[in-house]
């Protein structure tokens, strides 16, 4: 068999020198000189003589052996006992055996083990032997080829592609079953391979796997890797979830260094007129539900989730018509310098909003994080960009004044190469001055990729444009960062407003935070400030200007010049 391709049409991968390797298991000499004289040309021959020299070579030529020839009559282990053996164990099960034997009665026993075919005692002749020989090792090596591109090579799972394949299978054979689709994955796997290293995240997934895998064939269904550190299971049923979850949780963290909690989306008795993608795309929605959840490990899916899935599809999609219709309204909130007696009017933020024609006044703690998940906050920027500077030059004309306005820029918008030029732009195009429109960032991004950051935002700052760190305190900057920082403003996270003044709250925090803005010469903005009380106590600690209720919420432009008219 040293042709270019085997029967099946499928490329023959030992063409060339290389033999095929057979292991002849038979306790007789004649039958195994006659079997040699037959397959000597063809074949790699290796002999065995007993049970236990044939496990100790399959054991050894595991990954080599294209074939196994096995007589069930040796003098020590039963030929049943060595075939069961092999097709119990992972690593051997994959090599065929052709059983040997003159007792006919044990073929259907032979087969239903594991063997891939019998030839009886006295051998037929020559060409069934070769005939047979041969179409097990072909059979064999496409199975072999056809396991190699439908797996995940880590867990030995299927992958994503072939598993919606064979769950399509699955319910052609359970039509009328109710079937879950689940997808599980581990909460921060990301600080797993940080902290212990690729090759132990690689043995958490092995492990996860082999549990998932278990379980399948113990209450039924198939499991797949999705990706990265994501798993998918469609089985029949269930309602014991949470027992499960922790049951994997537990065997794969014995004997492990770290604690890993897994969360699982479960799309309960999936409606099957749905596509299979779309099944297990509704219990990943699940599964992101309790993202940052440290109590929940399971989510079903369900009507409220259905609905907020189908809200945020009209929302992707109306997006671009959205722009191009203008329905994105800014909103100016007041800032006010609070060291003089009498507050003062110093600026604004420019804060989106959206009037959908139909869905009314949509929230900004809905649209903003779904366009940011999508790649469509660079566009919505942009958008407000423009239209914080039109309205800037516009007060500028009416009034004769600037108002500094601060514009949010995102960490997207920070990968733009094109950032500078764009901003540039847009003041030139309006006839305002780069000090007029703030450019505020938050501190995780200074975190996130420092260097890179930092480069831009100095850029960014050398042309004129003013820099506010936005939620500063949120993202556990270094004090030898900060000393480094091109910064303008400190903007104070509203969380520490909320936090000293609560009822066991104190200003301590709050303290140290100015005496750091302070030690850098930049003031310092509070933002949340709703009560008096509130306003004075951040006055008298030293704080330069404050942002909130207490003063006015965010408004339309229009209502907005009221306070630059008084």
């Amino acid at each position: 068999m040293n042709s270019q391709t085997t029967m099946s049409g499928m490329p023959d991968l030992y063409a060339g020198d290389r033999k095929r390797q057979v292991l002849i298991v038979e306790d007789e000499f004649v039958n195994r000189e006659l079997l040699n004289a037959y397959l000597e040309n063809d074949y790699e021959l290796l002999f065995a003589e007993t049970g236990a020299e044939a496990l100790e070579t399959i054991h050894a030529r595991s990954e080599t052996l294209s074939l196994v020839l096995l007589d069930l009559i040796l003098p020590d282990i039963n030929g049943l006992d060595i075939l069961r053996r092999i097709k119990q164990d992972a690593d051997l099960t994959r090599i065929p055996i052709i059983v040997l034997t003159s007792d006919t009665e044990s073929e259907v026993e032979s087969l239903n083990t594991g063997a891939s075919d019998f030839i009886s005692k006295p051998y037929p002749r020559h060409e069934v032997i070769m005939a047979r020989i041969r179409r097990s090792i072909e059979l064999s090596e496409n199975r072999d080829l056809i396991r190699w591109t439908e797996r995940d090579h880590l867990t030995g799972l299927f992958n994503r592609d072939y598993f919606y394949r064979y769950a399509e299978q699955y319910d052609l054979f359970h039509a009328e079953e109710p079937t879950d689709a689940l997808v599980l994955d581990i909460s921060h796997f990301h600080m797993i391979n940080e902290r212990f290293g690729k090759a132990y995240g690689d043995e958490i997934l092995r492990r996860i796997g082999a549990e998932l895998l278990r379980m399948a064939r113990l209450y039924g269904g198939i499991v797949c890797r999705r990706e990265a550190d994501t798993f998918q299971v469609y089985c029949p049923h269930r309602t014991d979830y949470e027992a499960l979850v922790r049951q994997i949780a537990d065997t794969v963290n014995a004997d492990m260094l770290g604690h890993i909690r897994l969360r699982v989306g479960v799309y309960a008795e999936v409606d099957k007129r749905l596509e299979m993608e779309r099944r297990f795309d509704h219990a990943k929605d699940a599964a992101n539900s309790i993202r940052n959840s440290y109590s929940a490990s399971v989510a079903v899916y369900d009507d409220r989730l259905h609905e907020q899935e189908v809200f945020a599809e009209r929302l992707l999609d109306d997006f671009h018509s959205a722009l191009e219709q203008k329905q994105f309204i800014v909103f100016f909130q007041p800032k006010f310098d609070v060291r003089p007696d009498t507050p003062v009017l110093c600026g604004a933020e420019a804060l989106v909003r959206w009037k959908h024609p139909e869905l009314g006044m949509v929230s900004p703690g809905v649209f903003v994080p779904l366009f940011e998940g999508h790649g469509l906050i660079r566009d919505l920027d942009n958008y407000v960009w423009r239209e914080t500077a039109a309205q800037i030059r516009i007060w500028k004309e009416r009034f004769g004044r600037s108002v500094p306005v601060s514009v949010n820029v995102s960490r997207i918008d920070m990968m733009d190469p094109e950032l500078a030029d764009t901003l540039c732009g847009i003041v030139r195009e309006n006839g305002i001055d780069f000090s007029d429109l703030h450019l505020e960032i938050t501190e995780s991004a200074y975190t996130e990729d420092a260097k890179q950051i930092v480069e831009v935002v100095s850029g960014l700052r050398d042309k004129g444009f003013r820099i506010e760190m936005d939620d500063f305190g949120s993202g556990y900057s270094s004090l030898n960062m900060l000393s480094a920082l091109p910064i303008d403003v400190l903007k104070l996270d509203m969380m520490f407003i909320r936090t000293a003044f609560s009822g066991a709250g104190n200003t301590r925090m709050i303290e140290i935070i100015l005496d750091i803005s302070h030690s850098l010469s930049v003031p310092m903005i509070a933002e949340g400030v709703e009560t008096e009380e509130q306003m004075l106590t951040l006055k008298k600690l030293g704080c330069d200007i404050v942002q909130g209720y207490y003063f006015a919420k965010p408004m339309p432009a229009g209502e907005f010049e009221s306070f630059l008219t008084r």
